[in-house]
């Protein structure tokens, strides 16, 4: 027998997450009501050499194409609103790291050399997209509301603890295993549960949710150039674990899956997937891609102070760099879904390239030059996180969608866990100089670049003018 689901927040146990199934949708009123025809309960996904999800022509074969989605609606865009909020903790911690390195490594930590200082954020940046191996999956398998909860107290306590830290092991434990794990509950979650809500919009709804973190990135950089110098430290960073906690209660709130999760979905990561060419390729050039953008995000303050530039325009440059990252991350979303996701990332991979080589290498040591560099780079950077989970969902099925996501970052937390400390390693060796530094980060996304359109030309069977 068939069965029905009355409302988005229904659904009888027949009824599986979100299959290949036929399905009708009734839009009133901006609700979307869903009635679901039978399902195999004991369809499987398996990944063999001649199932469809291996196919290197994709752009004929969309997995989705049984599924309504509800691209809409109160109910869709408040899970993307609990997104926003848990990004904003999560991913706004994450692009406050230049903030946090400037301050640390010249008072609790001025002992120790910078590349040494730069574990602490390296290894948080690995622990939040790290984790996401086990994290996607579980999210397939049982949802997002104990996976959101404890990322929220985690990033919380990792916020309300740090103030008091003086010693290297201190920030470790505080910062970059309470506050990685932490973001990691929160990230995968936020960004695999949007694709249950959008295929059609879902770039531009990735994007609105990804502009948390940029948001994030100009708040709290603010709270501790201002609050430290009239309070402390340790206020500081007390007011933001307030405003995480708030924000945090409300991810738990709105971001409530559509459908409870279905018999195919599984707890396990599996790195087989990474048999597609396709999808291997896209891995390699969000590494690359990522293996260079914590380095500007953590190192620009310290080295807008190293150019002599006075401490107002050194305190405002990671905000500028945020700034220009609401608009990288809402606007490329925007145009993905008419252009083409690739297409548009492509794109923003060459912008970015261009802001490295032609504007901070040459014009980064002059104050107009860092500003228009910093607005740059987070403009086209800033695509990254919002372009990269819709790159990564063309490239599998809807209930599955946790588990690649959460693959490919887990294989990118490696560069992320050595990124900083190598470019940290570059600049002492350069004895302090950053040209090192700044034709690594360029080089790193050159080989972005070459890796997401082969990705992109792989997928399409090698078709120039196709919308992918």
């Amino acid at each position: 027998m068939g069965c029905s689901c009355d409302s988005l927040s229904a659904a009888s146990p027949g009824c599986s997450s979100l299959h290949r199934s036929h399905s009708t949708a009734q839009v009133s009123a901006g609700e979307v009501v869903y009635k679901l025809l039978p399902v195999n309960p004991k369809r499987k996904i398996d990944l063999r050499e001649d199932d469809p999800i291996f196919s290197r022509n994709l752009i004929d074969k969309p997995f989705d194409e049984g599924v309504v989605f509800p691209e809409g609606g109160r109910r869709a865009w408040l899970v993307v609103f609990g997104s926003w909020c848990a990004l904003f903790s999560s991913l706004g911690l994450m692009n406050t790291m230049g903030a946090f390195q400037a301050y640390i490594s010249t008072h609790q930590l001025k002992h120790l050399d910078v590349a040494v200082v730069g574990w602490i954020f390296s290894l948080y940046a690995f622990l939040t997209f790290g984790a996401g191996l086990f994290v996607g999956p579980l999210f397939d398998k049982y949802g997002p509301k104990w996976l959101v909860l404890s990322g929220s107290v985690l990033v919380v306590l990792s916020m309300d603890l740090i103030g008091n830290c003086v010693e290297f092991w201190q920030f470790i434990i505080c910062f970059s295993l309470l506050g990685g794990i932490g973001s990691a509950l929160l990230f995968s979650p936020s960004i695999a549960i949007i694709g249950h809500y959008f295929n059609r919009r879902r770039g531009y709804a990735t994007g609105i949710a990804a502009t948390g973190g940029a948001f994030g990135g100009i708040l709290y950089p603010l709270i501790i150039q201002l609050v430290t110098p009239s309070t402390s430290f340790l206020w500081s960073t007390k007011l933001i674990a307030l405003i995480s906690l708030i924000l945090c209660g409300f991810a738990t709130v709105f971001m409530q899956p559509l459908q409870a999760p279905g018999p195919t979905a599984s707890a396990w990561p599996s790195l087989l997937i990474l048999r597609r060419p396709a999808f291997s390729l896209t891995v390699l050039g969000v590494f690359l891609l990522e293996f260079a953008l914590f380095v500007p995000l953590t190192y620009i303050t310290s080295y807008s102070r190293s150019m002599g530039f006075s401490s107002s325009v050194s305190s405002a440059v990671l905000p500028v760099l945020n700034v220009g990252s609401v608009f990288g991350r809402c606007l490329p979303g925007y145009f993905a879904d008419i252009y083409g996701r690739y297409n548009i990332a492509i794109l923003a991979i060459i912008l970015t390239a261009f802001s490295v080589f032609d504007i901070w290498l040459p014009f980064g040591h002059t104050p107009p030059g860092l500003v228009i560099f910093a607005l740059l780079f987070g403009l086209s950077s800033g695509s990254s996180i919002s372009l990269t989970p819709v790159c990564v969902g063309q490239l599998c099925p809807v209930e599955q969608y946790g588990r690649y996501y959460s693959t490919c970052f887990s294989i990118v937390s490696i560069g992320c866990l050595t990124g900083v400390p190598l470019a940290g390693m570059i600049l002492d060796a350069d004895g302090g100089i950053y040209r090192g530094l700044i034709l690594f980060v360029g080089g790193c996304y050159a080989g972005g670049l070459v890796a997401f359109t082969w990705a992109r030309l792989m997928a399409t069977n090698w078709r120039l003018k196709s919308k992918y």
